[in-house]
Parts: structure tokens; sequence; C-alpha cells
């Protein structure tokens, strides 16, 4: 399991990947940190940067709430150095400020700091840069689509509806900025009882299959409802870092594995490009 796709002989091709979804609730943020986990299994160097400002989700993920003093984690020119856990560089704004206050901040601001954390951070040579979207089709997310170089968007949903009807709009906003489209993950597609051994469809079925149908796009896979993948997320560790064989860490591997079979023949410019500066609001 987990077997190394990856060579140290081999020149690095920098693949920046979008995880959306248009909307909050379906699991986005958890699928983005155990698909970078489940990368970094499969040999790839990479990193993982938390795009939502007003709700960060990644410190709580990965219990790494400690804030970052940008003064002393910085290279010589500035730019400043993600702080790594267990393999994977990382970077949230919840890294900056208290976890319990709200982000109060306007639109033109937040603009702002979304291209100072592409432009100012010394990511370093990778395989994959993994963004973790905001829910909505708004401001940030047009600006991460038109500086982040995207080598391509995952959609995530719940089978439901409510959910496609969201799902849709992102699509729809990555159709208009050309961005390429992944396929589709399906989270919370059922829940296997641990006492009668039943898959119950609690949150609809098929919608995940629906979605790709309607779209032409791959379902790269269907990720159950798992106590011991919830308990490893609180516990702050990932289900395919914390354990590698259960069926949620077997199917994010799959959707690695389809990920980079889908992307190692493209070639993204590297993130030290950018010609953006760090500028103080």
């Amino acid at each position: 399991m987990f077997k190394n796709l990856f060579t140290k002989e081999a020149p690095k091709k920098m693949h920046v990947i979008a995880v959306a979804s248009g909307k909050g609730g379906v699991g986005k943020s958890t699928v983005a940190v155990n698909l970078a986990y489940a990368l970094k299994n499969l040999g790839a160097s990479v990193g993982l940067l938390d795009a939502d400002i007003y709700g960060p989700s990644l410190p709580l993920l990965l219990h790494t709430t400690t804030p970052i003093n940008h003064e002393e984690n910085q290279t010589k020119d500035g730019k400043m150095i993600p702080p790594s856990y267990a393999g994977v560089k990382m970077l949230s704004t919840g890294h900056f400020g208290e976890q319990l206050k709200a982000t109060v901040m306007r639109g033109p601001m937040v603009n702002s700091l979304i291209k100072q954390l592409f432009s100012s951070v010394a990511w370093g040579q990778l395989d994959y840069l993994i963004i973790d979207y905001p829910p909505g089709t708004g401001d940030i997310q047009i600006t991460l689509s038109q500086i982040a170089n995207l080598a391509g968007a995952i959609l995530v949903t719940t089978p439901g509806e409510i959910a496609l009807s969201d799902v849709r709009k992102a699509l729809h906003m990555f159709e208009l900025t050309n961005t390429e489209l992944l396929g589709v993950v399906e989270n919370m597609s059922s829940f296997i009882c641990d006492s009668c051994d039943k898959e119950h469809k609690i949150f609809g079925t098929e919608g995940g299959e629906v979605l790709a149908k309607e779209f032409h796009l791959e379902l790269l896979g269907k990720i159950p409802i798992e106590a011991k993948a919830a308990q490893s997320a609180d516990s702050g560790k990932p289900i395919v870092f914390s354990d590698k064989n259960c069926i949620s860490s077997k199917k994010f591997e799959e959707i690695a594995k389809k990920i980079h079979t889908k992307l190692q023949n493209k070639t993204s410019d590297n993130l030290e490009n950018f010609s953006l500066k760090w500028q103080k609001a």
C-alpha cells in the first residue's frame, strides 16, 4: 500500500490543485488535508494552503495552532518559511491570529492577503500544492483561480441535491476562469453500521455520479462516513496518516493515484516565479 510513485532523480513539476465545493459543510477541508497526505504517502513533496480567510480549518484539523512569527520565520529575501507537519508544508491565516476571534476584513484587503500568501511564501520545490478553497464563488475564489496557475480543480460534494446545486456554481466559476476540472469526490457517501454491517445512504444517493455524468467528469472516489476517520480528525491526525488500512485511507489513496496519473505529464510553473510582492495593508 502507498507504493512510492516518485523518484529523487525525476525533475520537480509543480502542480497546484484547487479543492473546492462552492459551499461549506461537505468536508472539503478534510478531503484537501487527506489528499495532501495521501500524495505524501506516495512519495510526493507536498504543500497545503488553507485559503479560507474567514473560517480557516487547517490549524484545527492538524492541531497546529501555534502562531507564526513572520519576522522570525523568513528567508534572507523576506519570504515566509511555512511550517511542516509530518512531512507536509502548510500555511493558513489561522496561524497568524487567535483562533476564536473572527476575521473582520473587507474584500480588497482579503484579495491583497491572498496575493501575499502566494508571492511571499518560500514553498520551495514541490510536486503538489493543494489549496483548500473557501466556500462560495466570490472575490477570493476568483482571485485564487486567476493567480494560482492551477493545474486543475477537484470538486467535493455530498450525495444530496442541496450540495449539488452549489457545486454546480463552483464548477461554472472554474469554467469561466479556464480552469481544468480534474473530477468529483463524493464525501459522506454512506455510513456502514458497526453492528449490522449495512450501508446506509443517509445524505442521499448517487450525487457524485449525477454530477460527473452531467458535466462529463470523472468520479474520482466516494468517501464513506467512518467513526474512526472522525476521531482521527478530532485528534489532529489525518486518517491516511493515522490508519492507512481503513476504508477511507484506501479511498484517498485511490484518488491520489488518479490525480497523479492525470497530472504526471503536465508541468506548472514553480511558485518562486510569481512576481507579486509583499506589501503592508
